[in-house]
């Protein structure tokens, strides 16, 4: 059995497996992504300002094998901050080795540190194989998404 992966911030040394391993997130929800998109979103990461953070699942020889964007919300109707998680994807390499647990254990440690109310994320209706996950670890909602085009 391999042992449970470390989670670390996403840092400038793991930029190209984070390459690997983002594209591979936009083609599982077949998303056309160029490297400018990539450049952007790596570009959030790595500044302190910005709201977007990352996190790298690394294993036993510390290769990048999966990674989340997440970043605080405010939520008016309860007073408090939650945490979104915006983007989670494991190498299918790596999968059935709970890499996804990991970093979803890792984000709710942070929320209990940082007062944060809720780690909250959606997933694709046919995302059977990450919605066995996120049933063993969170509630499933009742809330129904929208999007509208600006």
């Amino acid at each position: 059995m391999n042992p449970s992966p470390r989670i670390v911030p996403l840092a400038p040394h793991h930029r190209a497996r984070w390459e690997i391993l983002y594209a591979g997130y936009a083609e599982f929800y077949r998303v056309t992504q160029t490297p400018e998109m990539r450049a952007r979103v790596w570009s959030w990461t790595q500044d302190p300002a910005h709201e977007v953070k990352g996190l790298i699942a690394e294993n036993a020889a510390g290769e990048a094998i999966g990674m989340a964007h997440y970043r605080p919300f405010a939520r008016p109707l309860s007073a408090s901050t939650g945490c979104f998680l915006d983007d989670l994807f494991v190498d299918p390499a790596a999968r059935g080795q709970r890499v996804a647990d990991a970093l979803i254990d890792h984000l709710a440690a942070m929320a209990r540190e940082r007062g944060w109310s809720v780690v909250r994320w959606i997933t694709a209706d046919d995302n059977y194989r990450g919605r066995g996950v996120y049933d063993r670890l969170a509630k499933r909602t009742m809330w129904i998404t929208y999007d509208r085009t600006p």
